[in-house]
């Protein structure tokens, strides 16, 4: 037995196996839901009400949403050039430092002028985390996977030290958090009453951009170029180097426009809470899509409800809200397999 590739897989070889891939997400759900005590039937009702069954849980779900599309670009675009951004965790937190430095009176600047600058500070955050481990690849050869992945770590616990130090609320009853920001660096909610923000919209623009860059540009050609093979890009005079550096500087970017909006639309404060993984469940997010920036919004969305619509479930049914982060796990290893079925077919010698 061996693996073949397939030089132009048909529409029926690119659909069909991610969609079983997904439907093996759910059939494993539900045998695990039936082991819990639940109903599976019951139990995907349960999520399906709980995520978009009322005006609060649609919204809610957008909202959760909105950090998932932001992370689930970065790693879409980052990998789609072979440039593996584990790290997109601690540029989310470099993007939400700055927006709390900035955000709580530093710059007393009116909101058209405070937001925008705020914005592009945080992606300039969240590129400089990421830049570093590119450069180290292209000069050092360095593992970038290793590197990203430690300064989830690293930046994780110097804002840690921040928030116990130096940004500490001197009103927060002691807890470990910054002061709240000013009014003018706060993005305005969608729907008065309700914490869906512009973050949101932004996030939408976001991937509307990514999607132009990499289908109408010479450097979304390069970047697929050097993804698909470094040393025939090279051959063909890409600047392999320079377009490495360049994605990271945009997928870092992207992760840290997700704690710019987070902390901007939605807390209102960096605390060390602020993410519960969004930066890894981004890498789930980008797979799910295919690396697509459009199917990125739709993946996020399904993940989004998929962990919003457990927890309701879960008061509901008894059955715990693991259950989610088992079917999204399940999702992200058939998508692998199915990805692999649309380029190669098993033959045999």
């Amino acid at each position: 037995m061996r693996l073949e590739p397939i030089a132009a897989p048909s529409l029926a070889r690119r659909i069909l196996p991610p969609a079983l891939a997904i439907l093996g997400a759910f059939v494993v759900a539900a045998v695990l839901a039936r082991l819990a005590g639940g109903a599976p039937f019951a139990v995907f009702s349960g999520i399906v009400t709980g995520a978009v069954g009322s005006k609060f849980a649609a919204l809610e779900t957008l909202n959760r949403a909105t950090p998932l599309i932001f992370t689930g670009l970065a790693v879409a675009v980052a990998f789609r050039a072979k440039l593996w951004n584990i790290g997109a965790e601690a540029q989310l937190y470099a993007g939400a430092l700055v927006t709390a430095v900035l955000g709580t009176g530093a710059l007393p600047l009116p909101a058209p002028l405070l937001l925008p600058l705020i914005c592009a500070v945080a992606m300039l955050a969240g590129a400089a985390l990421l830049f570093g481990p590119a450069v180290l690849k292209t000069r050092l050869g360095v593992d970038e996977v290793v590197t990203t992945l430690l300064l989830n770590f690293i930046f994780l616990l110097f804002v840690s030290y921040l928030l116990e130090g130096p940004l500490k609320d001197p009103m927060g009853m002691g807890w470990p958090k910054s002061a709240r920001l000013v009014p003018e660096a706060r993005l305005p909610r969608i729907v008065e009453g309700l914490r869906l923000h512009w973050g949101f919209v932004l996030a939408l623009i976001a991937a509307a951009l990514v999607w132009v860059i990499n289908a109408r540009t010479t450097l979304g050609f390069e970047m697929r170029a050097v993804g698909a093979n470094r040393e025939a890009a090279r051959f063909a005079g890409i600047p392999v180097t320079a377009v490495t550096l360049k994605t990271a500087l945009l997928s870092g970017g992207l992760a840290g426009l997700a704690g710019f909006s987070e902390v901007s639309g939605l807390k209102g404060a960096l605390t060390l809470d602020l993410s519960p993984g969004y930066g890894y469940s981004g890498i789930v997010v980008a797979m799910l899509a295919l690396l697509h920036p459009l199917g990125v919004v739709a993946a996020a969305l399904f993940v989004a409800a998929i962990f919003v619509g457990a927890d309701a479930m879960s008061r509901a049914q008894g059955v715990p809200t693991y259950l989610a982060d088992i079917m999204l796990a399940a999702a992200l290893l058939f998508m692998v397999l199915a990805i692999l079925l649309t380029k190669f077919r098993v033959v045999r010698d």
